[in-house]
């Protein structure tokens, strides 16, 4: 039997398996909402829950690689550099206007659910989800509304 697979703790394996797999379930709805958003940009179903579960897995690698609060911290910020960088694929501008800025926050959002996972944060990844879910769910209905207000014309 190879070395790696006798090294491997099973219970921690375990743990990091239901973690990935927490972090990509939290970002289903998001990817739902903005897949099924009619003015969403490319970044939907698919994108959402593979950054969370990439975000997640690179820190749960970190926390098993490196030591110290320090190590912990450039992993996270390098993360948010990375993420933000997704994120502004996901924005299009034209003559007239720009689409695309709450799906690129949705996916930043996204990135910190998968780190919130990563750190046994669930409560934060919970809250995190579902004001994501309700902010780009509501703003559908909300955004026409602002655009009629007659001062905004």
């Amino acid at each position: 039997m190879p070395d790696a697979l006798i090294d491997i703790e099973w219970r921690t394996a375990f743990v990091h398996l239901v973690q990935v797999g927490m972090a990509f379930l939290l970002a289903i709805p998001l990817g739902w909402e903005r897949e099924s958003a009619r003015d969403a940009p490319g970044a939907g179903l698919r994108t959402f829950p593979l950054v969370a579960a990439g975000c997640c897995g690179y820190l749960l690698i970190g926390r098993s690689v490196f030591e110290g609060d320090e190590a912990h911290a450039r992993i996270l910020y390098g993360l948010m550099t990375g993420i933000g960088f997704i994120g502004g694929g996901a924005i299009l501008k034209t003559r007239s206007q720009v689409v695309g800025t709450a799906t690129a926050a949705g996916i930043w959002n996204t990135g910190a659910i998968g780190a919130a996972v990563a750190w046994n944060r669930f409560e934060i990844a919970l809250v995190l989800m579902v004001i994501s879910v309700i902010t780009l769910h509501l703003s559908r209905f909300l955004k026409p509304l602002a655009h009629d207000h007659p001062e905004s014309r």
